[in-house]
């Protein structure tokens, strides 16, 4: 996987010379509000057959600095380090941030696993002064919202955008 960064020249998609569709960006100019507002920035990545791990970059308006592809794994796990994940949104000066990730096995309910890495994001954009606003698991037909739902706590929400 390499370093992990995605250039602008790669040949993912489209035809020669189009952008690629990883590095398109979701031309949203509304703040992120909602789960529905976060999930016109995701629909890219729905029905892949690998997990991606998805940073959105926050302003204080609550509208979209930003989409990364953190991390993109396995068939039904994906690698992910706090460090990677604000490594961008520090880089922005971001507000917030608005973590998510696909279930290619159509499951949108959180493992174990999830809540956990959640709950560590949660605790460092504490400490860092970017709260994570939302946690959002999509499939290809559901998704699942840990704000929605009540596992985000208000602490990390207290100065939400």
């Amino acid at each position: 996987m390499g370093s992990g960064r995605l250039k602008n020249d790669h040949s993912y998609g489209g035809s020669k010379g189009s952008p690629c569709v990883f590095c398109e960006q979701p031309t949203i100019s509304k703040p992120l509000r909602s789960t529905k507002d976060i999930l016109a920035c995701l629909e890219f990545f729905r029905d892949k057959k690998q997990e991606f791990l998805i940073c959105l970059s926050v302003d204080g308006d609550g509208r979209l600095i930003l989409r990364r592809i953190v991390t993109i794994g396995l068939l039904d796990q994906s690698l992910v380090g706090v460090r990677e994940v604000f490594a961008g949104p520090l880089t922005d000066r971001a507000k917030a941030i608005v973590v998510a990730h696909n279930h290619p096995s159509g499951i949108a309910e959180p493992s174990k696993e999830d809540i956990k890495t959640t709950n560590q994001l949660v605790a460092a954009g504490i400490l860092l002064g970017i709260p994570v606003r939302d946690h959002v698991i999509v499939t290809r037909d559901s998704c699942f919202s840990f704000r929605e739902r009540g596992l985000i706590d208000g602490i990390s929400t207290a100065n939400r955008v």
